[in-house]
């Protein structure tokens, strides 16, 4: 036991985030997201619980469900969670798994058409992601076999042999696309931070259980790329989008990814097992967490959005960032033995169980304002908002505090 923490604070903190977890995050989905006529999960839920049942389905909600119950599964092994998980993994291999081309397309309609069909390279990291994780929850080969197969199409087809790194977005028959943006407030740029951040993410998840040499090697090169082209040194922040020459093309930072990378570069390099590659990315990681905090945790203790070179540009505070921020922080706590990063976790948690946790309707509302009011009318279930972030975090907070 850490002396810094005494045993019932600590037990304290894991009773009221386990709870939120078993009671409240992995219930909501399980209630109130499965099409039990159709198959798969709805693709737009209200924040009120009202159902888009027409609304585009996107092969992202359902790898992130995958991963979010395989994972709640190796931790309580319970049928429901399993049962979930193979709710998403039929949904992933029937709705959204390319048969003739291999990979995953990137939408379908709500009646198992595919729809958008390109090859989104984000998309592809979080089938590994969550097909690995499957794989590991319930020994179905099949699954371990397809992430494999993934892995070697963006090896094969994505990666780019003069500069390094991945290119964004493909046709469904693997030719780049023109148009590469994730989102609409993306830049069309040639590569991003966000599409490397989690193909690491899934690589590392993937080397847990097929030690591969050429996987190692790739997870090396992509965890040197993260710290040499991707991080400014000078600031430890980590850039947005780049050129095919991994040039800057904005200078706007995200605090949450920056402290999401921070733990995932440290569990990235864990898993390489490199002692001098691990020994760079700890103290990259207490150095991030050391900028975030100065710069973008608030004075009630949650995590502002954006910024650039100039200062703050966007101060609401999303639900996603606060859960990365949250183990971020405990991370940078676990290398340095640093107080105040334990303390800055905490208060995260505090902030997320004060202005984020929907206590009438089930899981987290988006986002708060800098007065704690809701900044966001979007739906609780959609596209993008989903089970990952929070359900992880709180995995993982249980984890590191028990390890404490």
């Amino acid at each position: 036991m850490d002396p810094t923490m005494d045993s019932k604070t600590r037990d304290a903190y894991l009773a009221r985030i386990e709870a939120e977890l078993r009671q409240n995050i992995l219930p909501f989905w399980i209630h109130h997201t499965v099409d039990r006529e159709r198959g798969g999960f709805y693709g737009e839920i209200s924040n009120d619980l009202k159902v888009s049942r027409d609304a585009e389905r996107g092969a992202l909600l359902t790898t992130r469900i995958l991963w979010t119950y395989s994972s709640a599964y190796l931790h309580y092994p319970e049928a429901p969670l399993l049962e979930m998980a193979r709710w998403a993994y039929d949904d992933l291999m029937k709705r959204f798994w390319d048969l003739q081309n291999g990979g995953f397309y990137w939408s379908a309609s709500a009646e198992g058409k595919p729809l958008r069909t390109r090859k989104q390279i984000y998309g592809q990291a979080f089938g590994i992601y969550a097909l690995t994780e499957y794989f590991r929850a319930a020994k179905d080969r099949t699954a371990l076999d397809r992430a494999i197969e993934v892995c070697r199409a963006i090896e094969k087809n994505c990666r780019d042999p003069k500069h390094g790194g991945y290119f964004e977005a493909y046709t469904k028959a693997w030719v780049l696309e023109e148009d590469v943006r994730l989102s609409a407030v993306d830049l069309n740029e040639p590569k991003s931070q966000n599409t490397h951040l989690h193909v690491m993410e899934a690589y590392t998840n993937l080397l847990r259980v097929w030690p591969d040499a050429g996987l190692r090697r790739a997870q090396k090169e992509l965890v040197e790329l993260m710290l040499e082209k991707i991080l400014d040194a000078r600031t430890y922040h980590l850039g947005l989008f780049f050129d095919e020459a991994w040039r800057p093309r904005t200078d706007r930072v995200s605090f949450g990814h920056d402290i999401e990378a921070a733990w995932l570069l440290t569990e990235a390099a864990d898993v390489v097992g490199d002692s001098d590659l691990q020994a760079r990315v700890r103290k990259v990681a207490v150095e991030i967490a050391r900028v975030t905090l100065a710069e973008a945790i608030d004075s009630d203790g949650g995590l502002l959005y954006e910024a650039d070179s100039k200062g703050l540009t966007q101060t609401y505070k999303e639900w996603w960032p606060q859960a990365e921020a949250a183990v971020g922080f405990l991370n940078a706590y676990q290398i340095s033995r640093d107080e105040k990063y334990l303390e800055t976790s905490l208060r995260l948690w505090d902030f997320i169980e004060a202005h984020l946790v929907d206590r009438k309707h089930g899981e987290w509302i988006r986002s708060v304002d800098r007065s704690g009011k809701t900044a966001s009318t979007d739906p609780k279930v959609s596209f993008w908002k989903c089970p990952y972030h929070n359900g992880r975090a709180c995995l993982e907070l249980i984890d590191r505090l028990k390890k404490l």
